[in-house]
């Protein structure tokens, strides 16, 4: 017989590390470096700190897509930040971005080198230092932010919601996997509905926010997220699901989706990415 007795909160909340979870050993409530690590620098102006989570395949996604329309300013080095192991949390990480979370970017291209963190500013700083997947008309550009900020806005009920519940947490708890359910699904509804009568997310046009949400929303409805495609229903959402194969049939989409990649199988890997050789030879159905 469990317990049913309901939770009643202290009055000071207190850290019990050892509260259990897929990441209760990196998870804790504090900012700041736990070790001294510097990161690595390669040869291109572009040094990318990631893993290919969601949040980081975005920003792979878009650095491939730029090297295929010609820019060849956007060659750049992707070194595996394993957040499983804490490496987010070495002091050269922290000094790229303090919020502890990949993916980072530094860019050294000019005087100093310029960091940005979080994976919408990186989405749009790359669009406009390349003038590329941003319309340039006023009209299609805030349609593009609206989407790009609506992701970023609403990801964390798929990721740090649904996907913590119902994948990692230690127990399950059906109030909580219901609600972010309905949340999830409410967006993938969101997402149906313009997609009714859009190409993409912006309108006719392919821009960075399709490479935002196709890494979480996409995925989800690949069945790539969770395993939860069935408990969702994904295939309710059929104008998604168009657009998903629509996105996966470019072959950036899919050098992007291999880029620090640690799970799967390994010809679909590159972990860490330096040159456009290193997918030679990797499956890219």
């Amino acid at each position: 017989m469990t317990d049913s007795s309901p939770y009643v909160p202290p009055k000071v909340w207190t850290w019990d590390k050892d509260n259990g979870g897929a990441f209760a050993s990196i998870n804790r409530p504090i900012a700041g470096p736990t070790h001294d690590k510097e990161l690595p620098v390669g040869k291109h102006p572009l040094q990318l700190y990631s893993l290919g989570t969601p949040n980081g395949v975005k920003v792979t996604i878009l650095l491939e897509e730029l090297l295929a329309l010609g820019h060849t300013g956007a060659e750049y080095d992707a070194w595996l930040i394993n957040i499983r192991d804490g490496d987010q949390f070495g002091s050269g990480f922290v000094d790229v971005n303090p919020n502890s979370k990949i993916p980072a970017l530094l860019d050294r291209s000019g005087p100093e080198p310029l960091r940005v963190f979080e994976s919408g500013s990186i989405l749009l700083y790359l669009a406009e230092k390349f003038g590329a997947f941003v319309p340039k008309d006023i009209a299609g550009r805030t349609e593009t932010l609206n989407w790009l900020f609506w992701q970023m806005g609403s990801a964390p009920y798929l990721g740090g919601g649904f996907g913590h519940f119902y994948a990692y947490a230690p127990t399950k708890i059906e109030y909580a996997i219901d609600r972010f359910a309905m949340e999830v699904k409410r967006e993938l509804d969101v997402l149906d509905r313009r997609l009714a009568d859009h190409e993409y997310l912006a309108g006719s046009e392919y821009t960075i926010a399709d490479m935002a949400v196709f890494p979480w929303y996409g995925g989800l409805v690949k069945g790539w997220a969770y395993g939860a495609a069935e408990f969702l229903s994904v295939h309710e959402y059929q104008h998604v699901m168009r657009w998903a194969d629509q996105l996966y049939a470019r072959p950036a989409v899919k050098r992007g989706r291999m880029v620090n990649k640690v799970t799967g199988e390994p010809s679909e890997q590159v972990r860490e990415r330096h040159d456009a050789s290193d997918f030679d030879g990797k499956t890219l159905a």
